[in-house]
This record gives structure tokens, sequence and C-alpha cells, in this order.
């Protein structure tokens, strides 16, 4: 029989408690202090009893190693491939925090990993021309610094802030680029290196190709540090969003603006794929198959309450396997106050959202109308030949876009349905899917 251990489960952050840099077939090579991700248990064997396979968050090796090695590390229970907290400063020394902290500035603070005490945190804060040094004391798996409050991860502590002055946290110091075109993850999540492939120039929005952990993903850059700013604060809802017709996020960096790494999407935004399509290779069942995957990734972000504001076929994007994903669903629910309202996508915003700023679901699901008129169109701009302002007051007055040509009488009965003036009274996500199901089945019976 062997010794019963601990059960981690996958995504559960540990410490190593010693070297092993001599490794066998299948072993991982680590040192001591060194943080690993768990992959998955590995069924007690004669040649692994109580071992997991995990991934070293610095190399991104996998390999399998003896649970005995490992402590856990608190009770941090994000994704090991999201980094969330630009404030990390990593395994550095009191004296290189109180050098960061300078000039003093009360408030002003980071976290750090203790050098003395591998997989311990400290939290600094800069108070009275003094940096003062708070223990994160793990007790029970809960991380607390008085003693008074206890809390589930470091991200719950850090808004919280429990008996500390105001603070302002100093971001991460060091360039996002290396001299090699690798981006470091930064924070305790890190699994390796981006590397960084390729650019487009979009305005304040660049978008890189690059490969993370062996596989291809795309990377947002958006320069706007307000906007930035802002979007960290909603990451937190967008990291538990999980579906087939999202697109996935896989890692945000806040450094001179915002990086969100994201799954690489082969075949571009459903615009240009339509445009460069046409007619003849793009037939009615395929886009009725791109309704329903957009109806049923935003028929889930309803359940989540969440609103995605800038529905739009730029925003959808299609996988090697034709299957349509939303994109930019946490990004566009930022809107800073004072932000211009004449920067709103006019011809895709419901009336209300437009005249009283109200976004919902229902506002969404305006949107979504306007989209399936881009799709049955191929790829045209709505309300072709009319200026925004002509828009504006056209929509006030009751006026709806005719049908694209060649559109089944039954989608444009579905547009339609979306464009009603009346919030209340436009199809919910879930009875759009409902909808959109039946004609798909009635026109492969046909």
């Amino acid at each position: 029989s062997f010794p019963v251990q601990k059960r981690w489960p996958p995504g559960t952050q540990c410490v190593t408690k010693h070297d092993h840099t001599k490794p066998k077939a299948r072993e991982l090579a680590f040192r001591k202090g060194d943080m690993v991700t768990i992959i998955e248990a590995v069924e007690p064997s004669p040649t692994f009893p109580g071992w997991y396979r995990a991934r070293h968050n610095e190399t991104g090796q996998e390999g399998v190693l003896a649970a005995s090695a490992l402590r856990e590390r608190g009770a941090i229970r994000v994704d090991p491939k999201l980094s969330l907290m630009p404030w990390f400063h990593g395994k550095i020394s009191g004296v290189e925090a109180v050098q960061e902290l300078q000039p003093p500035e009360d408030g002003m603070f980071l976290v750090r990993e203790s050098v003395r005490h591998p997989g311990d945190y400290v939290l600094c804060v800069s108070f009275g021309k003094e940096v003062i040094h708070y223990r994160v004391v793990h007790e029970e798996n809960t991380l607390s610094i008085d003693s008074q409050q206890y809390f589930s991860n470091l991200i719950d502590m850090i808004e919280v802030r429990p008996s500390l002055p105001r603070q302002r946290a100093l971001p991460r110091a060091e360039n996002l680029m290396g001299s090699h075109g690798a981006a470091d993850i930064p924070g305790p999540f890190s699994c390796g290196l981006l590397w960084v492939l390729g650019t487009q120039q979009r305005g304040p929005v660049d978008v890189l190709q690059g490969e993370y952990m062996g596989q291809k993903v795309a990377v947002k850059n958006v320069k706007c540090d307000v906007t930035a700013q802002a979007f960290l604060a909603e990451t937190a809802a967008m990291t538990k969003v999980r579906h087939k017709n999202l697109v996935c996020l896989l890692g945000v960096i806040l450094h001179n603006g915002l990086y969100i790494v994201m799954e690489f999407m082969s075949k571009g935004n459903l615009v240009n794929f339509l445009r460069t399509r046409g007619r003849a290779l793009v037939p009615t069942q395929q886009l009725l198959l791109f309704a329903l995957d957009v109806a049923q990734g935003m028929d889930y972000l309803e359940s989540k309450k969440l609103v995605h504001r800038d529905l739009a076929a730029r925003n959808i994007l299609i996988s090697e396997e034709n299957v349509a994903k939303v994109s930019d669903f946490g990004l566009a629910r930022v809107n800073p106050k004072g932000a211009d309202a004449t920067l709103l996508p006019v011809k895709w915003t419901a009336p209300e959202a437009l005249k009283h700023n109200k976004f919902s679901s229902k506002s969404d699901v305006w949107s979504y109308g306007i989209l399936l008129w881009e799709a049955f169109s191929f790829g045209r701009a709505p309300y072709p030949k009319l200026s925004l302002k002509e828009v504006t007051e056209l929509l006030e007055q009751g006026y709806r876009m005719d049908p694209p040509e060649g559109c089944p009488p039954t989608v444009y009965a579905l547009m339609r349905s979306c464009w009603e003036l009346e919030p209340g009274k436009r199809p919910s996500f879930k009875k759009l899917t409902e909808k959109l199901q039946k004609e798909l089945k009635h026109l492969r019976d046909v």
C-alpha cells in the first residue's frame, strides 16, 4: 500500500521543496522554491506512487513529480494562464522593494514573493516616508495580514485593503518586450514565453500573432491607458466565461497599455470572411450556422448577465473549422465616465443606448439584428449611403432596413423582431437560438 497524499485539483499552484536537477524519463526538473501548476494526478503505481503531472511556471515544461516534493501555495485559485496582478513584482528582496517604491508616496504599494521564504508573499506599503512590510500569513487555506480579515486569494485581499492607508499600485517596471521578441507574462501565474510572430497596425489597437505554450495565439495591444485600466476591472468576469462560441481569453498583461492574449482564429473576422468569399462560396446554410453560433454565444453571455455593447460582424471571429465565436465582449463593456457618446458605433447601437446610455441584453439583441443583416448581405456596411445623423433621425421615425438580396423571409422577420423600438418586445437570445435551429432543420429537410 502507498501513503495517502492530499489530492490537489488541476490548476493548483504549488511550490517545490527541494532541488531536482537530474530528472529521469518523464520527470520534471526543478529547483527549490520553483512554482509549478498541477495538471492532473498520476494514478498510483510501483513506478509513480502519489505523483502528479505538472507544468513548470517559468520554463513551461511538463513532467511528473512526487507529491512529497510539493507544498500548496496558499489558497490562490486563479487560472494559471492569467496575470491579473500588475502590482505583483515577483521574487525580489525587501531592499529592492524599497528601491521600487522611491520616491516615497503615501499609499503606493507592491506585492512581492519572499526571497527568504519562497512561496510566501509580502505586501510592501509606502507610508510616512517609510516602507512597511506586511507578511501575508497562510492560515487554513486563507490569506491574511492582520489575523482579523481573511481572504481566499491575493486579488481579493488587495481590493479590500484591510487596516492599511489608501493605496495605489506600483505596476511592474520591466519592459513587456524582451530583446529577442519575447513577452514575459508577469506575475506568479507565468507559464512560459509569448513569442511574437507578426503585427497588424489598427489605429489604437495592434494585433499580434504569437505562440504561447506551444499554441498559436492572437494578442491585442490596446494603447489607451485609461481604457486599459478600466478593462482590468472587467477581467475577473471575462475569466469566468467559457463557451464554444466565445473567443477564449488566455491571459492579460497590463503594462504601458493593455495586452490581451486570446485563442488564435485563423479565418479572421466575419466581415472579411464573407467579403472575400461571397455568395458563390458561402451557402445560406453556412450563414445560418454562423448566426446560430453567435446567438448561442450571446445566450450564454445573457445567462451570465454580461452585456457586450459592441456586437457586430467585425467582432465575430471564424475558426479553422468554420465555427463563429464572439470576441471583445469584455473590452466593449468599458465605458469610462465622460466618454464621448459620438464614439459609439451608431449603426449597430440600439436607440435607447444612443439616447439614454441604457445598455442591456436587449440592446445587444438590436445589434444582433444588424449583424444578421451584415451576414446575409455578405459583409456590406449597414444603412448604405446614409450618414450617422440620417440613421438616427430615420430610426426615430420608424425606418428599418430592407432585407438583403436573397435573404430568406424568415430570417428577415428575425431581424425585424430584433429592431423593435421597445426593448421588452425584442426576443431573448435563447428564443433567437430556437428559431434559428428550427430554420436550419427546415432547410435540411427540404
